[in-house]
């Protein structure tokens, strides 16, 4: 695919542009691997090396990330209209490249704290960025199929970091090891990411078909329909904040939870990457699935599998029971989070989608922030299980809303090729 010489023609779909697909599919698996360095070894690393013993506390550092990627969500999308998708996904693994380098020499959590700060940032540019484009490369027929891929690559990432770090931690301890990890991620993101070419084109080629004309580009219009004026979309909304609140309680409070009931850190390794990497390979098949079957039964069926998974931690008191209950966390999610976000390109114009990807990911991501801080505050107060079960039953209601608000949108039709002139 050559989009940048005169005459050239472009097509939407997988097959028409799958090298390119392939490729930003390799560089979200970086992207999510920053994640996964960190899920095994820094709520640990708090209350062992910096001597923190307040759950809020040792957590904030997810709240911090969560605050840092939903804001750089919520802008990433209009800036990337502005400056071009390729562009502001360099500018993404520029940001994150301290990262590795503060948690190794951090001589206080304040260091950790702000390496999750530009964490958050790098993940709202760059995870931002690699969706959107192979939604622009994609088209309409195949939208929750490359979301599917996206998403499956980075969160198998996470698993494979996740796993690594802690058989690293246990073999050589909490610092710096485990990060070397990082430096290498970054490197070969950045890497593969100077390959990729801009989607601008495809996106228009897209909107050319689309039944209605493109509506004024407007952030606060955006922000306003995917918050509250628009059922569906403030359905996925808010089944997205609290997919993260779970994600933030299976980040921060579960390695405490179960380090707390005797586990060692090769076992909380594996548990902390079964859940994400679960939900990375079934995304292969639940993004394509809702292309058939539509998005909302995937969607409240992925929430309430959800509920009945964090319940069942809470409840469980092995290690094997434990794992049960994480890979049926990871199925419920698998189900849930690409089907989410395709769900919200189904609904909106072609040329304001990755500024609506943007607002719902604002929201999605801000359960980061509520998770954290919410459940380490009732962990404080009431214990880890109560924290667990509170989460659990959010999560039930949340199923009931998405029952009460999702639609049975399907993708437009839209021109698959056209010729482009540079």
């Amino acid at each position: 695919m050559a989009v940048r010489q005169t005459g050239k023609s472009i097509a939407l779909g997988v097959r028409e542009n799958w090298r390119q697909i392939a490729l930003l599919v390799a560089v979200n698996a970086f992207v999510g691997g920053m994640i996964g360095m960190e899920r095994s070894v820094v709520p640990l690393l708090g209350k062992a090396e910096f001597g923190i013993s307040s759950t809020t506390a040792v957590v904030s550092f997810i709240a911090t990330f969560g605050l840092a990627k939903a804001i750089t969500n919520l802008f990433a999308g209009t800036l990337s209209d502005k400056l071009t998708r390729r562009k502001v996904l360099i500018a993404g693994w520029l940001v994150g490249a301290p990262v590795p380098l503060m948690l190794i020499w951090a001589p206080n959590w304040g260091w950790v704290i702000g390496a999750n700060l530009l964490l958050g940032v790098n993940q709202g540019l760059a995870w931002s960025m690699t969706v959107n484009m192979k939604m622009d490369l994609a088209g309409p027929r195949q939208r929750g199929f490359v979301v599917g891929l996206n998403e499956a690559a980075g969160y198998v990432a996470v698993a494979a970091a996740a796993y690594l770090t802690g058989v690293i931690a246990e073999q050589y301890g909490l610092r710096p090891e485990p990060f070397y990890l990082g430096i290498a991620l970054v490197a070969g993101g950045l890497a593969l990411t100077a390959l990729a070419h801009d989607t601008r084109p495809f996106v228009a080629l897209e909107a050319d078909g689309h039944a209605a004309g493109p509506p004024p580009r407007s952030l606060a219009r955006s922000f306003a329909d995917v918050t509250w004026r628009n059922p569906r979309l403030f359905g996925a909304s808010q089944g997205g904040f609290v997919n993260n609140l779970n994600d933030g309680l299976a980040w921060g409070i579960l390695p405490l939870f179960f380090f707390s009931r005797g586990l060692d850190l090769g076992q909380i390794g594996i548990l902390a990457a079964a859940y994400p990497f679960v939900w990375g390979v079934l995304q292969l098949g639940t993004g394509w699935a809702s292309d058939i079957v539509g998005r909302k039964p995937a969607i409240v069926g992925g929430l309430l599998l959800q509920a009945v998974a964090i319940a069942m931690v809470a409840i469980a008191g092995s290690f094997g029971s434990w794992l049960v209950a994480v890979v049926l966390l990871g199925v419920g999610t698998a189900l849930v989070y690409p089907t989410l976000i395709a769900a919200i390109g189904d609904e909106v114009h072609p040329e304001e989608r990755a500024a609506s990807v943007g607002v719902y990911r604002f929201w999605r991501d801000g359960g980061f922030v509520a998770g954290a801080l919410g459940a380490g505050a009732v962990a404080d107060l009431l214990g880890f299980e109560q924290a667990i079960y509170a989460v659990a039953a959010l999560t039930a209601a949340s199923a009931i809303i998405a029952t009460v608000t999702l639609g049975r949108a399907r993708p437009a039709a839209a021109p698959m090729q056209k010729e482009v002139l540079a």
